[in-house]
């Protein structure tokens, strides 16, 4: 009876397996008639584009069928956009939460599902539900900390960049133009801020007024600086004071707040410590500095 029950789950688990294969690496039409006019050398690079896009499309399509709180939702929408990821890649991102959720638990239940062991025990079907809650939990936890690591970046760029706003502004240029010239340069290229601040200079060229497009740079990236700065711009439009001097402000101030959350990182580590410390350095001590004690004490009773 255990073989039997073996042979079902690892054919069931190979039907899964070949479904989900068949599923998921099928390329669109979309993708294959665009294939065709592209050139031989811009195949191979267009060939990647379109598979990963043909996941992203069958994961998205997976996601389609899941229907989520409003709520949760914004919540998922609004955590896409500040980790620089589209809105539109919520169902994908859903769907790779569903796909974690299934696939994590399957090698597990295909060792479960050996003979000798006891596929319907009580521990089996507690680590599978760990496991797939796991894997439901997964994307979550790497958007977090995707969002959490571009929120770091943009704050530690803010004060540099604002200092070259600063020099180009009293150097004559106006604030868009100064924005743009700052963003432009080598040492901020691959700094999230840069792309945020193209983008609000792209709105500002399209009509928006330049207060909303800063206020929704801060709501996009959920960055608590960024909305202070608007803020500050507005206030200084609004009562005429020097814009150099209230961005020389302004940055000395996050620079403040920089180096004091770099001195309080660096006093924890003092905390951090002691674990290593206990369970790590202080046995290996311990063994080199008495071992050889103990072996003379050894000795000496025998």
């Amino acid at each position: 009876m255990l073989y039997l029950i073996s042979f079902t789950v690892f054919c069931t688990a190979l039907f899964l397996c070949a479904a989900l294969y068949g599923v998921l690496t099928r390329r669109s039409t979309v993708a294959q008639r665009l294939s065709a006019f592209l050139p031989a050398g811009n195949k191979a690079g267009a060939a990647r584009e379109s598979t990963s896009g043909a996941w992203a499309g069958k994961l998205s399509r997976i996601g389609e069928r899941v229907k989520l709180p409003k709520e949760e939702n914004s919540r998922y929408r609004k955590a896409l956009v500040a980790a620089g990821l589209r809105r539109d890649t919520l169902h994908a991102f859903i769907g790779s939460k569903l796909l974690l959720a299934v696939l994590l638990p399957l090698p597990y239940l295909l060792l479960a599902a050996a003979p000798g062991h006891d596929y319907f025990s009580a521990d089996i079907l507690l680590i599978t539900s760990a496991l797939t809650v796991c894997g439901y939990l997964l994307p979550s936890l790497w958007l977090k900390r995707r969002v959490k690591r571009r929120q770091e970046a943009i704050f530690h760029a803010l004060p540099d960049l604002l200092d070259l706003v600063t020099l180009c502004v009293e150097a004559g240029l106006s604030m868009d133009a100064a924005l743009l010239r700052a963003s432009e340069t080598p040492q901020f290229g691959k700094n999230p801020l840069t792309t945020e601040i193209r983008q609000v200079n792209m709105e500002t060229r399209a009509g928006k007024p330049r207060m909303e497009a800063l206020k929704d740079m801060a709501l996009r990236t959920m960055v608590d600086d960024l909305r202070s700065f608007a803020t500050m711009l507005a206030q200084t439009e609004r009562f005429g004071t020097g814009l150099g001097q209230a961005l020389r402000t302004f940055s000395d101030d996050l620079r403040t707040r920089r180096r004091q959350m770099a001195e309080e990182e660096a006093a924890k580590t003092t905390v951090k410590l002691i674990f290593p410390l206990v369970f790590a350095i202080f046995p290996a001590l311990l063994v080199v500095v008495l071992g050889p004690a103990m072996v003379q004490i050894a000795k000496v009773f025998k």
